[in-house]
């Protein structure tokens, strides 16, 4: 508080110190006002020469005297009570500034209190909102999990109440070889001829135990799953010569389809959606449905293979679905998303007032999930005209190749495919039934890549990893959900077990999915645990400061990718790893080009909307391919050793400079026309 008489009193004292008494004294003017003010106020009042002195002390700035200098000036008047008149006012005005700077200062701290209780509500509320937000996100995850469990609980009941498909299941269990006792990655390579002469099927003790012979078991069951006609057709006498028809992912990536033809019998290898915004289906699917289709054959549950299975369920209901048993419980999942998608991306465009058709919706999964029938690898399964078989392509779990026979021809379709163990699936497995076929049909993804060595890559991967986490920072790996995402996971948790991984999105139901498909076997796969957990959007978003995050969608194109990357990209410290193929038109793509070109920022496209994304963190390319590179496609073809080759999921300039290599190396290729 300032005193109304503080000029006065600072003169005043100066009178003082200035005397011979006090001058030796190393006295401060400010301190000895402020001991001695009523002392220098009583000898205001009584000595008039002091105040006379004072008086020519003082100087006050020119212009309007304001309220200190008014009293001042009434204080060093000559008439005493004038000045005692003014220094009662200026003491009463000094108590009235001391209360009221006691009030300003009371409610100063009644502000301050009440921000703090302010802030401490936002907090609440800030708390409560981030709350709400991840229970709705728990539910809205526990919906889709019900909604999904409830069409697979529909189809299971459908299926037991189905005889054809209880028989078609039973004949796959039976066949199926019985695991045997885990001895380490060569006892799991089904290349090794110890482990190929180990397997033994259950058939035998089922049908003994029967009292029925395992032939007569396996003809009843058969003739249950493709009954006879009571009575015989009229005769129509047709070759089983067999035809090939490439219908979609020939010269191209995605939406990959084969017609396979012989006699009055046709079934199509695969039937897989294009991938684009919306995703469509195979380019010559019309020619599939121009006629009977007796069954769909899929070699693996990735959706440019297996997408458009309901579509063609609903179109054909009486069409049968044979895959792998892993691949028979993964397409289900699959088919869910992309439904959800179709839906979302439906709704969407109503709301701009377009129109926008879905290929299918929930119930067409259920219908195609009751189709579904199992058949192990290296088993025969007849239908119609023709019989196939199903061997290990490797890429992903329950990934198969496919043997086709009619008459005394045989076709060899790859599918995708790999040689190099994986963390969660072994190499292919080339076997007597499909070397030397009429023809084969080979993916050509990587044909004109030469990948380094496998655990090479892997290291690099490891060694990025650690580099980044060391420095503080956390890395993003946008991955695919089904495979690449489940095996990323799996080398971190053996390599650096120390450092904390989340697993976000489809790709972590999809990782469940891998352990319950796998609890049976002697080396089950354990993707969760240790340093694996799940994650918690979106609290981890700002709170997982150090680690990997591998999430969907693996081009960047929406899901909870996009999300971490708003995070991580603009982190100096952080990164951002792509790992599998990038579609040119992609977020993925686009970020890669971006950064050769120096830009400042990424525009992701997610919900609708699209955002700029600062790009401050490392980006990098980090290839874990599951295809078969140029090396590894030709050791196929020499392997399999066809009459004639057939390149299809590729790309045609590819195709063409790898088909030369082929040739000179003595295969004949044939053209994606139809084959007969």
């Amino acid at each position: 508080m300032t005193d109304a008489l503080l000029p006065v009193l600072q003169a005043a004292a100066e009178v003082f110190l200035a005397r011979p008494a006090l001058a030796a004294q190393a006295h401060h003017r400010d301190q000895f006002v402020r001991d001695q003010r009523q002392v220098i106020l009583e000898a205001l009042v009584r000595i008039p020469a002091l105040r006379t002195q004072v008086r020519d002390r003082l100087r006050f700035p020119p212009g309007p005297p304001d309220l200190e200098a008014i009293l001042s000036e009434l204080a060093l008047s000559q008439d005493d009570e004038t000045v005692r008149a003014a220094v009662r006012l200026a003491e009463q005005l000094n108590r009235e500034r001391q209360l009221q700077q006691t009030q300003c200062k009371r409610h100063q701290n009644k502000v301050h209190e009440l921000r703090a209780k302010l802030d401490t509500s936002r907090g609440r509320q800030e708390h409560a909102v981030t709350a709400l937000k991840e229970v709705g996100d728990a539910l809205a995850e526990a919906e889709r999990r019900s909604e999904e469990l409830e069409v697979q609980v529909a189809a299971l009941q459908r299926r037991l109440h189905d005889p054809r498909t209880l028989a078609a299941n039973l004949l796959g269990i039976l066949q199926r070889p019985m695991e045997q006792s885990d001895e380490g990655p060569e006892s799991r390579d089904p290349r090794n001829p110890r482990q190929q002469a180990r397997t033994a099927l259950p058939a035998g003790p089922a049908a003994e135990t029967a009292g029925i012979d395992t032939e007569v078991l396996f003809a009843g069951l058969q003739a249950l799953v493709v009954p006879q006609p009571s009575t015989p057709p009229a005769a129509v006498v047709k070759e089983r010569h067999l035809r090939v028809t490439p219908l979609g992912g020939a010269n191209e990536i995605g939406g990959s389809c084969v017609l396979v033809e012989a006699g009055g019998t046709r079934l199509l290898v695969d039937a897989g959606l294009r991938p684009g915004d919306p995703a469509l289906p195979p380019r010559g699917i019309t020619d599939a449905l121009s006629g009977p289709l007796h069954a769909v054959v899929v070699t693996h549950a990735h959706t440019d293979h297996c997408g458009y299975v309901p579509a063609l369920v609903d179109q054909r209901p009486e069409v049968r679905v044979i895959a792998t048993p892993e691949t028979t419980l993964l397409m289900p999942r699959m088919w869910m998303d992309s439904a959800k998608l179709m839906s979302e991306r439906a709704r969407l465009h109503r709301e701009w007032g377009a129109d926008d058709q879905v290929l299918y919706r929930n119930d067409s999964v259920s219908s195609a999930t009751q189709r579904c029938e199992e058949l192990p690898f290296g088993v025969e399964r007849v239908i119609q005209d023709v019989s196939v078989e199903l061997f290990p392509a490797g890429h992903i779990l329950g990934a198969a190749g496919v043997v086709v026979r009619a008459g005394g021809q045989r076709i060899v379709i790859t599918g995708d495919i790999s040689g190099f163990r994986q963390e969660t699936v072994d190499g292919y497995a080339i076997p007597d039934s499909a070397r030397e076929p009429d023809l084969l049909v080979m993916e050509s993804t990587c044909c004109a890549e030469d990948h380094a060595p496998r655990e090479t890559r892997v290291k690099d991967l490891v060694r990025a990893v650690e580099d980044i986490y060391a420095g503080g920072g956390r890395v993003l790996i946008p991955a695919f959900a089904l495979g690449r995402a489940q095996e990323l996971a799996m080398i971190m948790r053996s390599r650096l077990p120390h450092v904390p991984v989340l697993v976000d999105g489809m790709a972590a139901s999809i990782a469940s999915s891998f352990e319950q498909i796998t609890s049976a076997r002697p080396s089950p796969l354990r993707i969760f645990g240790d340093n694996v957990r799940r994650a918690q959007r979106p609290r981890d978003l700002s709170a997982f400061t150090s680690g990997v995050v591998i999430t969907t969608s693996g081009m960047l194109s929406g899901g909870p990718a996009v999300q971490w990357a708003a995070q991580i990209l603009p982190e100096p410290h952080s990164a951002l790893f792509l790992s599998g193929y990038q579609d040119e038109e992609s977020a993925g793509a686009r970020l890669l080009r971006l950064v050769e070109e120096q830009a400042p920022h990424l525009t992701i496209g997610d919900r609708g909307g699209d955002r700029d994304v600062p790009l401050k963190a490392r980006i990098e390319m980090m290839r874990l391919s599951a295809h078969a590179d140029r090396r590894g496609l030709l050791e196929i073809a020499d392997e399999v050793g066809a009459h004639q080759v057939m390149l299809v999921h590729g790309l045609p300039h590819r195709q063409r400079d790898f088909g030369r290599i082929l040739e000179i190396r003595g295969h004949r290729l044939a053209s994606t026309s139809p084959w007969a």
